[in-house]
């Protein structure tokens, strides 16, 4: 059982940066694979990053390669999402999620892998 909360949404520039991040309750954030994804208005949610529970391994979608790092700190119950060079095919609701499961092959990249998610945080990207 965790609870998550994302922040650091906001409206920026092409070529900018923001960091999200996402909190979570509960004893036991460290035995979940962390992952963002996000959702376009008219368009289906999409996979960006994971992060495996010791933080040692991440797997990006393509279009979020050499732009967009995640990272988690398992003593402050937190994963990070730090986006730079925004597109503004960028915008997007951000979501946090969480599973227990190993997801063998496939690293967890479908959003009916995860247990749990957060309400999302709004990214815009203006041309």
């Amino acid at each position: 059982q965790v609870q998550l909360v994302e922040s650091g949404g906001g409206l920026v520039q092409a070529g900018g940066s923001l960091r999200l991040s996402c909190a979570a309750s509960g004893r036991t954030f460290s035995t979940y694979v962390m992952g963002w994804f996000r959702q376009a208005p008219g368009k289906e949610r999409e996979f960006v990053a994971v992060i495996s529970r010791s933080g040692d391994t991440t797997y990006y979608a393509n279009s979020a390669k050499g732009r967009f790092t995640i990272s988690r700190d398992n003593a402050k119950s937190t994963v990070t999402l730090q986006m730079n060079s925004l597109k503004p095919e960028d915008t997007a609701v951000y979501y946090c999620a969480a599973t227990p499961t190993y997801c063998p092959g496939y690293g967890c990249s479908r959003d009916r892998d995860y247990n749990y998610w957060g309400q999302g945080t709004q990214v815009s990207v203006s041309s």
